[in-house]
């Protein structure tokens, strides 16, 4: 897992998932929010991962130039951005429109019958 990640796999955890992982749900959230492009994600999930690769480099003397660590932190960022944006949208579109849709699943809604 080191020679994948580039780091620890603790390191990994803690980092990415968990603590750059709630910055990029509360990316996708604000994304949902403002009514934007899902496309956006992928730019910020690009910025989080570096930010991440960073401070694994300076805090936990991580390798800092990882392409594969970078990507694979761009891929679970990006993942835990994507499902916080569609959350959002979900419930967005169910509670300003209930005359319109209704919730159908975790990510997903339907007209209302």
């Amino acid at each position: 897992m080191e020679e994948l990640t580039g780091s620890d796999p603790f390191v990994f955890l803690g980092m990415t998932v968990a603590l750059f992982g709630l910055g990029a749900f509360l990316t996708g959230e604000a994304i949902a929010q403002t009514w934007r492009s899902p496309w956006q994600l992928v730019a910020y999930a690009l910025l989080l991962a570096g930010g991440d690769r960073f401070l694994q480099f300076a805090l936990f003397d991580a390798e800092l130039l990882a392409p594969l660590g970078y990507l694979l932190d761009v891929l679970v960022l990006l993942a835990i951005a994507w499902a916080s944006w569609r959350l959002t949208l979900a419930r967005l579109m169910v509670v300003q429109y209930p005359w319109l849709y209704e919730r159908s699943g975790l990510f997903t809604w339907r007209a209302r019958a």
